[in-house]
């Protein structure tokens, strides 16, 4: 598999490193919008790209893809306001879009623990839920998506909950993500904590895998791991 890496950052380098261990090969790294314009050649010849970049960029950046016909794999959050209109324009141009607020399989399990805990916890009375979540100090976006992805799926199972979110930046910390139901008698937490970016980096290249295969459409984890 040829892959286009749009940004080229720490993730950007994760990736890579990674694509060489499973036998692929990286055909063209772009960082910012000139190299996005001088490397539009080599990117054509790409079977997928992937993009971790910012929530200032992606919607542009997903938009290039289309536009030279390569399918894209994004792990960039901050973007949910423009996402309906992106996976719009997507399905009109016949491309292939894979998006998530997290790749990491550990933590789509999580996902769906959340979701199980939040149905039970909804016919509980006396429990207060509350999230947290800790990342580097180089994360733009805050709460982080991940966050927001597991606020929302307890708000949507029990309404009268507000769910806040605490977000912590602080050194090189690649991922906490805890929900806490606490009661007057006991606590019960949920905690997914990510020991690099590895896991992710694996998640995006299993989700590039996926979409090159896959019909034009709009994808998500969901679909790659059929939860």
């Amino acid at each position: 598999m040829k892959i286009a890496l749009i940004g080229y950052g720490k993730m950007g380098h994760a990736i890579e490193a990674l694509a060489t261990e499973r036998g692929h090969k990286v055909v063209c790294t772009i960082d910012n919008n000139t190299e996005m314009a001088d490397r539009e050649a080599v990117m054509r010849q790409a079977d997928v790209a992937i993009e971790f970049t910012t929530p200032a960029t992606v919607v542009a950046n997903i938009r290039h893809c289309f536009a030279v016909g390569v399918p894209v794999v994004s792990g960039t959050t901050g973007w949910n306001a423009d996402y309906a209109a992106v996976a719009y324009e997507c399905r009109c141009c016949g491309g292939r879009l894979f998006t998530a607020s997290n790749f990491s399989i550990g933590m789509n399990i999580m996902f769906s623990l959340n979701e199980r805990l939040a149905d039970i916890m909804a016919a509980r009375d006396g429990y207060t839920v509350s999230l947290s979540e800790t990342h580097h100090i180089h994360k733009l976006d805050a709460p982080s998506g991940t966050a927001l992805v597991l606020q929302s799926a307890i708000r949507q199972r029990i309404p009268e909950q507000e769910a806040p979110i605490e977000s912590i930046r602080e050194g090189e910390v690649p991922g906490i993500h805890t929900v806490r139901y606490d009661s007057e008698v006991d606590t019960i937490t949920l905690t997914h904590e990510a020991h690099s970016r590895k896991g992710l980096a694996l998640g995006a290249l299993l989700a590039a895998e996926y979409l090159v295969k896959a019909e034009p459409g709009v994808y998500t984890m969901k679909d790659l791991l059929s939860v």
